[in-house]
């Protein structure tokens, strides 16, 4: 899945010279967290509602705050953000909001803002690829980590004539000689499945046999 599937293309955007009170009433009247800061199209920097908490005094203070709601933007957006292209994978990207802790990314193309993501549009696309969003069910089993048992396993699903909605792979971090299979299915019911999975030597993490429950 690459980002421009899933960037928001009506970004809200401020300049560096607007107010923090500016930002603040957009935030509100748009019930957004981000917005880019632009130059023109050109992006120079990110505001957040975190960069607003930070600024603005608490509303239990008593103090005059009407000096900070009248700070410019430049002054409390962060300068120079991670930007990515359209083009890029999904799964590259959530990694890098992952390693750098961020949770929103200008995306630009030809030095022009062309689209914006959050940490929200990432989780989304989580759930489309799972599948989570469509009835069905998990079957989760561990496989020797070597090629073809995943050919081997939907061979399975061929023969109960069950639509697969996602396949994940991921290590088993118990033992580095598996690899943990998780499937989302297009059945109510699962256990025919898991049942010929098990007669077949296959170890079904999940879902549990109900005749094996105490």
């Amino acid at each position: 899945m690459l980002l421009e599937e899933i960037m928001k293309t009506e970004v809200h955007t401020v300049n560096r010279k607007q107010t923090a009170k500016d930002v603040l009433d957009l935030f509100e009247a748009k019930k957004i967290r981000h917005a880019p800061v632009v130059e023109g199209e050109k992006v120079i920097g990110v505001i957040t509602d975190r960069d607003l908490k930070e600024a603005l005094p608490s509303r239990f203070t008593s103090a005059d705050s009407s000096d900070a709601y009248s700070t410019p933007v430049e002054e409390i957006m962060t300068k120079n953000p991670v930007t990515a292209h359209p083009m890029e994978f999904v799964e590259e990207i959530a990694a890098i909001f992952h390693d750098q802790q961020i949770g929103c990314m200008p995306i630009v193309s030809n030095d022009k803002l062309v689209g914006f993501l959050t940490e929200t549009d990432l989780l989304y696309a989580y759930i489309e690829l799972t599948g989570a969003h469509q009835p069905g069910s998990q079957i989760e089993l561990r496989v020797p980590n070597r090629a073809g048992e995943l050919y081997e396993v939907t061979k399975v699903f061929h023969q109960h004539k069950v639509n697969v909605l996602s396949v994940l792979v991921y290590p088993d971090k118990e033992d580095n000689r598996n690899k943990i299979l998780t499937f989302r299915v297009q059945t109510m019911n699962p256990f025919t499945i898991t049942e010929q999975l098990r007669e077949e030597g296959y170890d079904v993490l999940w879902p549990q046999n109900p005749h094996m429950r105490p």
